[in-house]
């Protein structure tokens, strides 16, 4: 089933000769469960086409499609609630809110939509982050594996339709990067989440179902990642 469409994508800055096509576009599909490695060079247009799939940046032509909804013809107001409910995202650098707790900050995109926690849902969360002690933490109190976890639960605490990951072991040593990694397989065999993670580390790509290359704006390759079980590569349009 698809999930994810994205059809024919430009981002394009300047004019003229300072013209530059950061997204060249760019047409693939993404089935419900797969978890997506999208890598490539600095500068390979990456981050772009991840920013714009969440909904962060608008592209400058072209379609993104979620769940058969057409992303960008919505309001501003539609997408501000679209990126809270039907989108995890997550940073290299956490972007946790430093006076919240680990529960308060993995909580407070339900809490931003006028809704309470689901309790069990948030002590199975804590319970498959390894935070349940740390609950009560401020994010100066934790490590850099334990924000990334915070950041990672307040991704999944949505059940987002789809989780977005920008360089989510960047800033981690490979012991944390492992645990991390670890996370991700987890919630997508457990819970059925569909993944894309944007990395440059091949190591990591390798854990996923499949691998999407980027070069200037450009997809180059799109395969199944025969390391990883025995996931369908025929999925670009």
């Amino acid at each position: 089933m698809e999930l994810l469409k994205v059809e024919n994508l430009y981002k394009v800055y300047g004019k003229g000769e300072n013209e530059v096509k950061a997204v060249d576009g760019v047409s693939f599909s993404v089935p419900k469960g797969q978890m997506v490695a999208i890598i490539g060079a600095s500068g390979s247009g990456k981050s772009t086409l991840l920013h714009m799939i969440g909904a962060v940046d608008r592209p400058t032509s072209g379609k993104i499609y979620l769940d058969g909804q057409d992303v960008f013809q919505q309001n501003n107001r539609e997408l501000a609630i679209f990126r809270r409910r039907q989108v995890g995202l997550i940073y290299q650098f956490y972007n946790l809110i430093p006076v919240l707790t680990a529960e308060e900050n993995i909580t407070l995109p339900i809490m931003m939509d006028g809704r309470k926690p689901d309790k069990e849902h948030l002590e199975k969360t804590l319970d498959m982050l390894g935070l349940k002690e740390r609950r009560d933490h401020l994010p100066s109190q934790m490590s850099g594996g334990q924000q990334q976890r915070v950041s990672i639960g307040r991704a999944l605490f949505t059940s987002p339709q789809v989780i977005l990951a920008d360089e989510p072991t960047g800033n981690l040593d490979s012991k944390n990067s492992a645990e991390i990694m670890e996370l991700f397989r987890r919630s997508n065999k457990e819970l059925k989440q569909t993944i894309i993670i944007i990395t440059h580390d091949e190591k990591i790509a390798e854990q996923c179902d499949r691998v999407i290359v980027l070069s200037d704006g450009k997809i180059i390759s799109d395969e199944g990642n025969s390391t990883h079980g025995e996931a369908d590569s025929n999925d670009e349009i």
